[in-house]
This record gives C-alpha cells, sequence and structure tokens, in this order.
C-alpha cells in the first residue's frame, strides 16, 4: 500500500503510514492499530492534525470510512475497491472528502458507482476514479490524483495554502477527461466528469462550461439510457455471482458429482468472461466472477472456523475456479479437504498450489508445519509434493 502512495505523498507534502499487522476481521485490532499509527506520527513528525485522512483497500476502505465517522477528526479518505460499512452509510453528521477509486472489472464497481449519490445526498464533498483494472489497490498515478485532489479540499475549506498551479493542473487534466469521455460517446461518464468538476472547483476556477455542460448531459436521452443499462449490468453482476454462490448451500448430496456441480459453474463462468467479445459484456462476467471469488473465500474461511470442512472445501474450489492462478486458494482448498477426510483431494490441490508456489522452500516448510496434513506424512505422494 506504501507503495502505491510513495511518489504521491513525496509530491503532495504527505506523510503515509501504514500498519504491517492490521487485516480484515474483528474491528478490536483495526481500532488499536489506527490509533497506533496516529499517535505514532504525531509522536515522531510536526504535521497539520486539521488534516488526518484515512485511506485502505477493500475490506480497509470500510474500516477507514468508518473510522472517520467514529473519530470526527478526520479531512477526507481514500476508498480504493470498495465503500461506506453497509451498517454506516455516508451522514449529514460528519463532514468529511471522500476520494473513491474502483477498476472497471471490481465486482465492487456496482457498490461503488451508487455510493456517489449517497455521497451527493449527504453533501459531502466526494469524486470518483475508475481504472482499468480489477479489485486491486488504485495504481500510483491515481493515488496522486487522489492527493491533488485532497489538497484542493483543504485550500476551499482554508486549511491550505492556494496554489493556482495545482488548481490549473487538475482542472485540466478533468476537463481532458471529461472531453474524451464525450469524443468517445461515453456521455453518462462525461455527465458524471462535468458535475464533479463543476463542485470540486467551484470558489476555485471558471467552472461556467462544465455546469452548463452537466446540466445539458444530465437531460440526454443517451445519458438516461447509459443509467438504465448501468442497473441492468448491475443486477446482472449480482444474479451470476449469487447463483454460483448459492449453488455451493443447496447442494445437498454428498456425492462428488453433487459437490462439483458449483465449482463447474465458476469454471463456466470464467470461460464466459474469457471468451466473450463484447467489452462491456465482458466486465460484467469479469465483475461477476470477481464477486464468486471473493465471496467463497470469505464464506469459505467462515466454515473452517465452524469446522465444517466439506463445505468449506466445497466454497475454495469454487474460489479456485473462479482464480485458478491463486497459490493461496489452493492451499485453503487443500487444508479443507484433508481435514475433510479428502486425501486424494487435498494431494491434488496440494500439486496446484507447489505448481503456482514462487519460494519452493517456504511451501515445503509450510506442508510440514500445517496440523492438517498430519494424516497425510509419511504418504509417498505428499512428500513427493513437500519435498
Amino acid at each position: 500500500a506504501l507503495g502505491q502512495f510513495e511518489h504521491a505523498a513525496e509530491l503532495h507534502g504527505f506523510i503515509v503510514a501504514a500498519s504491517n499487522n492490521s487485516r480484515n476481521g474483528p474491528w478490536a485490532p483495526q481500532i488499536e492499530a489506527a490509533e497506533a499509527m496516529v499517535n505514532d506520527t504525531q509522536q515522531r513528525f510536526s504535521i497539520d492534525t486539521r488534516r488526518i485522512y484515512f485511506a485502505g483497500f477493500s475490506g480497509g476502505a470500510r474500516v477507514s470510512s468508518q473510522l472517520a465517522l467514529l473519530c470526527k477528526c478526520a479531512a477526507g479518505v481514500v476508498l480504493s475497491g470498495a465503500g461506506f460499512p453497509r451498517s454506516a452509510p455516508p451522514s449529514t453528521d460528519v463532514k468529511f472528502a471522500v476520494f473513491s477509486a474502483v477498476g472497471n472489472a471490481d465486482f465492487n464497481y456496482s457498490e461503488i458507482v451508487p455510493l456517489q449519490e449517497q455521497l451527493l445526498e449527504a453533501t459531502l464533498p466526494h469524486w470518483l476514479r475508475v481504472f482499468d483494472g480489477p479489485h486491486e489497490w488504485a495504481p500510483p498515478e491515481v493515488m496522486n490524483e487522489a492527493l491533488a485532489w485532497l489538497r484542493l479540499q483543504a485550500i476551499k475549506a482554508g486549511l491550505a495554502t492556494r496554489d493556482d498551479e495545482l488548481i490549473a493542473a487538475q482542472l485540466k487534466a478533468a476537463r481532458d477527461r471529461a472531453a474524451m469521455f464525450e469524443q468517445s460517446g461515453d456521455l453518462l461518464s462525461a455527465w458524471r466528469e462535468y458535475r464533479q468538476i463543476a463542485a470540486t472547483f467551484d470558489s476555485l476556477a471558471d467552472i461556467g462550461t462544465a455546469r452548463s455542460k452537466s446540466a445539458a448531459l444530465e437531460t440526454d436521452k443517451d445519458v438516461r439510457e447509459g443509467q438504465k443499462h448501468e442497473r441492468s449490468a448491475f443486477a446482472e453482476q449480482d444474479r451470476l455471482s449469487d447463483g454460483v454462490l448459492a449453488a455451493v448451500l443447496a447442494t445437498s448430496s454428498n456425492s462428488a458429482v453433487a459437490q462439483s456441480r458449483p465449482a463447474q459453474s465458476a469454471r463456466d463462468l470464467r470461460q464466459r468472461s474469457l471468451n466473450e467479445k463484447k467489452p462491456d459484456r465482458a466486465l460484467i462476467f469479469k465483475r461477476a466472477l470477481g464477486g464468486v471469488f471473493i465471496g467463497s473465500i470469505e464464506s469459505g474461511n467462515a466454515a473452517l472456523e465452524k469446522k465444517d470442512y466439506p463445505l468449506a472445501a466445497q466454497y475454495f474450489a469454487c474460489a479456485a475456479e473462479a482464480n485458478p492462478e491463486s497459490e493461496w486458494v489452493f492451499r485453503r482448498l487443500a487444508v479443507a479437504r484433508a481435514l475433510s477426510g479428502d486425501r486424494r483431494g487435498a494431494i491434488e490441490a496440494l500439486r496446484a498450489a507447489r505448481t503456482l508456489t514462487k519460494n519452493f522452500e517456504l511451501f515445503s516448510e509450510w506442508c510440514k508445519q500445517e496440523n492438517a496434513f498430519a494424516r497425510l506424512r509419511g504418504k509417498p505422494d505428499f512428500e513427493v509434493i513437500a519435498e
């Protein structure tokens, strides 16, 4: 995460701190990590406490927005790949700036886009930046834009000195992007960009053209049709991903054939995403596939905690079909299968994980130490993999 911000932080005068042990899970450790970083930076550096920002990716984005809502100490947040917790939506009670970044193939794209309307309703300054990519941290150039935008918000709030060069550069970049959307026929994106320009640069620069273009496009038939098509795409994405995940729970038979059906559905969805020729349709399949991948991992981990090992194995099998390049998922699949008594299936998953690993020494050490493989040790096929 620090690497994504490094260049932008140097350029815009930000100090960036990250926790090495904060991760998705219980809330208390997240609070502890945030307090440690806030306290440590204030002890080490002379900082402007009126300009504290939280940033996070995926589950970390939700933590960042919730921290901003709770502490009432944040000037803004940078949310990458996710938005606010479902239990704590944007509120008019707490004001802070929100920069949202999301990949166009991210399964949370269907969450981040509608979030902008919620932020508008809550009167929170906001900016949406879509980049080409899946569920991942926004690239460094987008983080550069994020910190520049936060500087603009600080200037508007009287917390930073006016920088005409910064204002002009950011305005030009946004105008160029809006014009590019117009020229390509993506009027929905052009309308959103012009609307953001008008809101952000109000009182900073002449936004008459952006405001008039935003008003004209808002009632344009193609924009209305674009919104309708977008909502339909979001619904199809949910239907596809929910269908695969629901199939796991619906598998009542213990037969190998019945248990393989959800994984086959995930495989079919992956093939559709690879074979689809229309870019907009391919993105729907990719987002749905990402939802299957993450949803399967979360449900698989939950099943492991409940010691429902066969169910966990089915979920991890779905995740492996959704992303067959993930060594970590095949490791989890091997663990779940071993604990459920499926020795052959565990060996198969271990072979796949070994093929994908980039560090054979660490992989071998893990095989020897993982408690789930106690009954496999000494077996020739396991020992060959663990060598």
